[in-house]
């Protein structure tokens, strides 16, 4: 069944009037951080060359062979324990959330999507043309609006747009005719379940490339999957270069060498930091870096005090801003200058040594712009190595 027959086959059931932007970040709702729009927001996979699967399907029957429904494909690729089809490349694709919107805009598919929604920071300006062009909602559309658009496949950066709150479980989509993919990274343990389920193993940076080539396959740009992937690995292994150079291999680095960094929205309860789980650790860690929050394995985003703070005494801290379309890190400007100016913080070593720079909630969102954030980062923590 194409999505557009099952769109006509629910339509009288459901209200005509289509709901517009409905909230997805309230809390209980399995947005990106469960808060407010205006606040902090916030699976392991094989290589792309094994991802892709055969499966060859029986023509025996299920309980009723004559209900209607998406034909069985033959060639699927693996995305967090779904099967995703991939006999013929999506044509109506809506995306949703900051990863996904620059994935496509990387993978040259602009022209086929159908919507985007949900963007946390300004796209990168090569891509500033084309996302332009797109019909854009500020915030997650109703499932039933999502419909309207009659996609055939939904892409988004976060988990939480596949969960019954939001667009509904990938199963649901699926039953529509609708396909979809989620970060790697970000894979929850089962359909459905959204960030406090996501296995710390599979937040690296492998797995963004893997990502990138399997949908480069999916959507027939193999060869700029690639390229997308190649430039990535130029700009990280420029800076774990520089490093190495410096102090030995990566992965063997002197605690005394690898500064602590904390990546925090402050708000009236204190800061919400990314924990453990949340793709900012790799791109630390990549940086030569630890997360100062590491240890905070249950979700990817955490409240704590401002005591909490003062005991973790970070090296640096990265102060990100969320989440408008048109946000950039100059915008956590007056925040950086509060937590300089907070006696309570003076005796922290970041706030002491001037050590609190611009962030973006986006440039520690598992996607294209991840390595650049790898060379941001690396340049704020090692100065005299990036000068």
């Amino acid at each position: 069944m194409k999505p557009s027959d099952a769109w006509a086959a629910l339509r009288p059931a459901l209200d005509p009037a289509r709901m517009p932007g409905l909230l997805s970040d309230l809390p209980g709702s399995g947005g990106r951080s469960g808060k407010a729009r205006t606040a902090l927001r916030p699976a392991a996979l094989p290589a792309a060359a094994l991802a892709l699967v055969l499966t060859v399907t029986a023509c025996g029957g299920g309980a009723d062979e004559g209900a209607a429904g998406p034909e069985a494909a033959d060639e699927t690729i693996t995305n967090c324990d779904v099967e995703v089809p991939a006999d013929d490349p999506p044509e109506r694709v809506f995306a949703a959330y900051q990863p996904a919107i620059e994935m496509a805009h990387a993978l040259g598919i602009s022209d086929r999507l159908v919507g985007t929604a949900f963007l946390d920071a300004r796209v990168p300006e090569e891509y500033a043309d084309v996302q332009a062009e797109q019909e854009y909602y500020e915030n997650l559309p109703s499932r039933e609006e999502l419909l309207s658009h009659d996609p055939d496949f939904v892409l988004s950066g976060f988990n939480g747009a596949f969960t019954d709150e939001s667009f509904g479980t990938r199963a649901s989509l699926s039953e529509l005719g609708i396909e979809s993919w989620m970060p790697s990274p970000l894979c929850p343990s089962e359909d459905g379940q959204s960030d406090e389920t996501i296995d710390p193993s599979t937040v690296t940076m492998e797995h963004i490339y893997d990502d990138l080539r399997d949908l480069g396959m999916l959507f027939e740009a193999g060869d700029r999957a690639e390229e997308v992937v190649a430039d990535m690995e130029t700009t990280v292994e420029g800076v774990t270069d520089t490093l190495e150079d410096e102090f030995g291999a990566l992965d063997e680095m002197d605690e005394d060498d690898r500064p602590t960094v904390m990546v925090a929205s402050p708000d009236d309860e204190g800061f919400g930091v990314a924990g453990g789980p949340d793709f900012a650790t790799e791109i630390i860690d990549l940086a030569g870096g630890g997360n100062a929050f590491e240890d905070l394995d249950d979700g990817r985003n955490h409240p704590v005090s401002t005591e909490d703070v003062i005991e973790r005494d970070p090296d640096f801290i990265l102060v990100e801003v969320c989440c408008d379309a048109e946000m950039t890190a100059a915008d956590a400007s007056p925040q950086v200058e509060e937590i300089l100016d907070d006696p309570v913080l003076a005796n922290v070593t970041a706030v002491e040594e001037d050590q609190v720079a611009e962030f973006t909630f986006a440039d520690r969102s598992a996607g294209p712009r991840s390595a650049s954030a790898v060379e941001t980062v690396a340049e704020t923590i090692h100065p005299d190595l990036f000068a």
